[in-house]
């Protein structure tokens, strides 16, 4: 073997050891995805997204996975021949809208189901209308109604914890059921939340179009890697994000208070990016954490050795 090889599977054992901690202190720990942006668009990112997935599971935690699809109902909108309409962020869903929004997610959903199943890995596909797990009420954008666009207010999970009972990935596409049982759009942000904290997760990750939280957003230098809840409202109240970073930000505060122990933002153009998240020391992305009781064992080591 060549110094060069040595070295590469000395550096790959090395990685290895240094997720142990991590593989300890999240063992047979539920972690939500949300799985979204360019990530869904290319083959090779979404091999990556499935391959990180199907990992965690195999090391001991219980994945749980909310997608969206947002940029295939615009596309498919627009070869009904109508223009997607948004505002304040959120798609105007008429009746023809919402038909294309659920037939779009139950295809993404059962493609998600189809590559994780070839990995070796049981999954199952489902929507917040299945067994009722997501119940909504209708979500006006500045007093506009903006048809069936619902925000969760109740997460019923027998069905999602039966399935991570049995073994399997659960792969939830973000349509809900009202009061009225029609069907409603979810922000698949606003999903993942709702059901990262009726799970009391132990982590959720947001998979975005951008690298994390920066106190400059012209300079990648200044990624921060870990946000408390106190300093992440900071940012919010003294104006220093803005856009649409901050709805990203009150989910990932809402997610904390709510009590998922850590919530994560992290780039999903960059491949294998859930691992390095999670079981690097630095990792990729910015971790939201309640305050300085929720770093874990081997970070209060780290910070603190005896």
């Amino acid at each position: 073997m060549t110094k060069e090889a040595m070295n590469d599977v000395v550096l790959k054992a090395e990685t290895l050891i240094e997720a142990l901690p991590y593989i300890r202190d999240f063992n047979n720990k539920i972690v939500v995805v949300k799985y979204g942006g360019s990530a869904m668009l290319d083959d090779g990112l979404q091999e990556s997204v499935i391959k990180d997935v199907a990992l965690l599971k195999l090391v001991g935690m219980k994945p749980v996975i909310v997608h969206g699809g947002g940029k295939e109902i615009s596309k498919w909108v627009r070869l009904q021949g109508q223009e997607p309409e948004f505002v304040d962020g959120l798609r105007v869903t008429d009746m023809n809208t919402m038909e294309v929004a659920e037939m779009v997610l139950n295809k993404v959903n059962k493609n998600l189901v189809q590559k994780m199943e070839k990995l070796g890995v049981k999954a199952a596909g489902i929507s917040g209308k299945d067994g009722g797990t997501l119940i909504c009420k209708k979500k006006l954008a500045g007093g506009k109604d903006i048809g069936y666009v619902g925000d969760v207010v109740e997460v019923h999970k027998d069905l999602i914890n039966t399935l991570l009972k049995n073994d399997f990935v659960p792969i939830i596409a973000p349509i809900g059921l009202g009061k009225d049982y029609k069907a409603y759009n979810i922000n698949a942000d606003d999903a993942a939340c709702a059901i990262a904290k009726s799970l009391k997760a132990e982590k959720l990750a947001f998979m975005t179009d951008i690298e994390g939280v920066r106190l400059d957003a012209d300079d990648p230098k200044s990624l921060i890697s870990i946000l408390t809840v106190e300093e992440a409202e900071a940012l919010v109240t003294d104006g220093i994000v803005g856009g649409g970073m901050i709805p990203k930000l009150k989910n990932c505060i809402d997610a904390v208070l709510g009590g998922v122990n850590r919530v994560h933002i992290i780039d999903g153009r960059r491949e294998h990016c859930l691992l390095l998240e999670f079981y690097t020391k630095k990792g990729i992305g910015t971790a939201f954490i309640g305050g300085q009781s929720s770093y874990y064992n081997h970070e209060k080591e780290e910070k603190h050795p005896e």
